[in-house]
């Protein structure tokens, strides 16, 4: 029971690292397309979105790539609208669970179930258009998510009691939510990794996607959260700090962990500009990129040719 890949013979870090690539093409992509898109988030994250989904989740196979249907309304008990966790599949005892935090990085999501082969191909059109369940900002309909995170810095808090209330029922799976840097700046963020700890919570991990920049600017200028590793120590977590688009190491920083009554933080360090340098011009801005010129399309559609060409 493993997140779904190629058929290909080739090392696992080839398909991460090819997968990691199409993250990066198809949002690009679609910011062209749709003249703009949280570009700089699925740059910074496609490593370990591409790491998760081919090497450490151990999510239930889908029996082939999921389509979406219709937005119709908030689900609820009168409106029994799917969960966007089925893209995880089946929720089983022995399966991990995998949770978004920052909704913001849903395309990025979206591009990385259709890389894995569980969104099918061609749904990506219909993105952040009317009735479309691939909307801008994920939600608990949307395609991998199966909760609404926003206010920031809920998801956290979210899996710690789900990953509680699996170890009472005798789950043996882990449960993985993945965070982005700037949600430590949100007190909810810091009491959910208190109770965490508090109740030894060592099938919970928790990747950040440390990238240094927020809607404001850089986040050491706004809000400054280091150093982030000794905060997650303190607190009683394993901590690990890795190169975030080194898959290698962000796989080793998993399997390095122990059954010890500690929580996992997975401190994953990443460019904003990663595939796209001609963007390293708008630092810091790049919460949200559009092309702004007839310059900005052409670098955009030779790094878009450069990316699928790789």
């Amino acid at each position: 029971m493993t997140a779904p890949a190629s058929t290909s013979a080739r090392d696992w870090t080839d398909e991460a690292n090819d997968v990691a690539r199409r993250i990066r093409a198809r949002v690009l992509e679609l910011t062209i397309l749709k003249d703009g898109c949280y570009l700089s988030q699925a740059l910074s994250s496609a490593e370990i979105l591409a790491t998760l989904y081919t090497k450490i989740l151990n999510l239930a196979p889908l029996p082939e790539p999921l389509t979406t249907k219709a937005f119709t309304g908030v689900p609820g008990s009168e409106n029994p609208s799917p969960s966007g966790g089925r893209f995880h599949g089946e929720r089983l005892p022995d399966g991990d669970r995998f949770l978004i935090s920052p909704a913001h990085y849903a395309v990025a999501i979206y591009a990385a179930l259709e890389a894995v082969g569980r969104l099918a191909e061609g749904q990506l059109e219909t993105f952040n258009t009317d009735g479309s369940t691939l909307e801008m900002i994920g939600a608990e309909h949307s395609p991998g998510f199966e909760l609404t995170t926003g206010s920031f810095g809920q998801a956290l808090s979210q899996s710690a009691g789900i990953a509680f209330a699996r170890r009472l029922r005798g789950d043996t799976g882990r449960t993985a939510v993945f965070v982005s840097d700037g949600e430590l700046e949100e007190g909810q963020t810091w009491e959910g990794v208190q109770a965490a700890a508090f109740y030894r919570l060592d099938s919970l991990m928790l990747f950040v996607d440390v990238n240094g920049q927020q809607v404001d600017g850089l986040t050491k200028d706004v809000m400054n959260v280091e150093p982030i590793d000794a905060r997650f120590a303190a607190f009683g977590w394993d901590v690990e700090v890795v190169d975030g688009h080194d898959v290698t190491a962000i796989a080793k920083a998993v399997e390095a962990k122990e059954s010890n009554g500690k929580p996992l933080a997975v401190l994953a360090y990443t460019d904003t500009a990663r595939g796209v340098p001609y963007l390293n011009e708008r630092k810091p801005n790049l919460h949200y990129v559009r092309p702004k010129t007839d310059t900005d399309r052409e670098a955009f559609a030779q790094a878009l040719t450069a990316l699928k060409g790789a």
